[in-house]
């Protein structure tokens, strides 16, 4: 083990953009045990009055997450909503064909936005414009956000919902670029769709946040006309376009594993440009910002997945989309994070998916304990200390090649700075396997400063992971004697191998 040396300059002042609280959302999506089993498992010693796990929402409160997407994903495009509300035992149980099991239906959007509510988050509703359109998605918009006086908000209260639900945010559909996806339409089928239900919706309520469905992966062929064609029917009405990614594995280069975050980066780029080409075409005035509505690592149970859909499908809660995080793939979550502070300006939504069992941070054992993903960690320290000013800064570090990526820079950071407080944390991966990275830290601006604390998350093992057995295996922990304080805003920081850091600064007051 040796060492590498990067330097890293940040300046007060110099500002990417303001870090929208909603860039640290989720998703929770009617696939496999998210729903039933997951936040909802009546019957559970944890489970409340509603039958909704306890255990999980303080998890979900911990992860302190604003804004949660719903019901999907692939199931929304041939959802009816209203299957979901009026007495439990009157509700039908139907096909999902997007993930071929059986829906019950026992939690809906009024079961779905109350619990929202009690773990702090707001709902983003995704509507179904697979098998329907305009007219299901305005009932929709009445069912949940008209006060009363109408038959579909009568009947809300009716349902034992008096208060409206009040939903800002709303998908107009879901991957409808897929050929996968239930009701898959072109890209000009779709725009005009999306333009005639966002009209329609902002002719209720002007105010409504309305997302126009972004390329559903970079690999997709018509990947980025999509976005120009699509944009060109919606600029006008819409407020942001979607970005879904999910990375994999690559055993035998673990350096390229670590390196896809560059690819998150390269996506934004181009959405943002090709937004801002339609602003110009439109001869428009606002921008349109991004949602990254579905992303995170996806490969831990992908054959396993397909076998139970295509071999035994239909089932009522199969599982589905479990994977076991590890410690290697916090780092490339961490990565990703990072990425995301780096583009404030433009990035100002974001869905981790999911939230429980299903690619999540958080996993369940029905009847059983819950417990911490590796990937529970970064998030929650990004959510945590990440919410504030995103500085740009000047970094230069050692890089490497790998086997799709050239120049990756070992030190992947980004530092926030807190405007009510003045704190500064960075945060920072270091991709190397190998190397300690010795990092000079230049405050300027900030001269006045003293180490709070190091964070650090690390492992020996790269595929150790945390289960209900072992709940404790990867988890955080403080480094003592890693930050040097040379004085006059200058530092020199120790970041070991394969590691996840948060270093946390404050301003020192001095008394007159």
């Amino acid at each position: 083990m040796g060492s590498q040396r990067a330097k890293l300059s940040v300046e007060d002042g110099n500002v990417i953009g303001l870090v929208d609280r909603n860039v640290f959302g989720s998703f929770v999506e009617h696939l496999g045990r998210c729903v039933y089993q997951g936040i909802y498992e009546p019957g559970h010693p944890a489970a409340d009055a509603y039958g909704f796990r306890k255990d999980v929402m303080d998890l979900v409160r911990e992860l302190g997450i604003p804004m949660i997407r719903y019901p999907g994903g692939n199931f929304v495009s041939s959802y009816r909503w209203e299957d979901g509300v009026g007495p439990l035992e009157r509700r039908p149980v139907r096909l999902s064909s997007a993930w071929r099991s059986l829906e019950t239906n026992q939690v809906g959007v009024n079961e779905f936005s109350s619990w929202c509510r009690r773990v702090g988050a707001e709902p983003m509703m995704a509507l179904n414009l697979g098998t329907r359109g305009v007219e299901a998605a305005l009932d929709l918009l009445e069912y949940c956000n008209h006060p009363s006086g109408t038959y579909l908000s009568d009947l809300r209260c009716r349902h034992g919902y008096p208060e409206p639900h009040n939903i800002k945010v709303w998908c107009l559909g879901n991957e409808m670029d897929g050929d996968w996806q239930v009701g898959h339409k072109t890209s000009t089928e779709y725009g005009r769709l999306a333009a005639e239900t966002a009209r329609a919706m902002k002719m209720v309520d002007p105010d409504l946040k309305l997302v126009c469905c972004g390329s559903s992966h970079t690999g997709v062929p018509t990947f980025p006309q999509w976005e120009a064609e699509t944009l060109s029917h919606t600029y006008d009405v819409v407020d942001y376009v979607s970005l879904h990614q999910y990375f994999d594995d690559n055993v035998a280069d673990l350096g390229d594993f670590l390196a896809q975050s560059m690819e998150t980066d390269r996506f934004i780029r181009t959405v943002v440009a090709v937004c801002d080409y339609v602003k110009a075409i439109k001869r428009g005035k606002k921008d349109i910002m991004l949602s990254f509505d579905e992303w995170n690592l996806w490969y831990h149970t992908k054959a396993q997945d397909d076998d139970t859909m295509k071999n035994d499908p239909w089932q009522g809660v199969p599982k589905l989309l479990e994977d076991v995080y590890t410690f290697q793939d916090s780092l490339l979550v961490g990565c990703m994070l990072i990425t995301f502070l780096k583009h404030a300006d433009r990035l100002k939504m974001a869905c981790m998916a999911q939230l429980v069992n299903v690619i999540a941070p958080i996993m369940t054992q029905e009847g059983g304990p819950c417990c911490r993903q590796t990937t529970f960690y970064p998030f929650l320290h990004v959510s945590r200390y990440g919410r504030g000013e995103a500085l740009r800064s000047f970094t230069m570090s050692p890089k490497y090649d790998s086997k799709r990526f050239t120049d990756v820079p070992y030190l992947e950071s980004v530092m926030v700075k807190d405007p009510d407080t003045g704190d500064l944390t960075l945060f920072a991966v270091n991709r190397s396997l190998e190397d300690t990275l010795v990092v000079d830290l230049a405050l300027h601006g900030f001269q006045s400063y003293q180490l709070e604390t190091h964070l650090v998350l690390e492992q020996e093992d790269l595929q150790a992971a945390n289960t209900p057995e072992q709940p404790n295996r990867v988890v955080p922990a403080v480094r003592k004697d890693s930050v040097q304080d040379l004085g006059g805003g200058q530092f020199q920081i120790s970041l070991n191998p394969a590691s996840w850091n948060v270093i946390r600064f404050s301003p020192v007051y001095c008394r007159i």
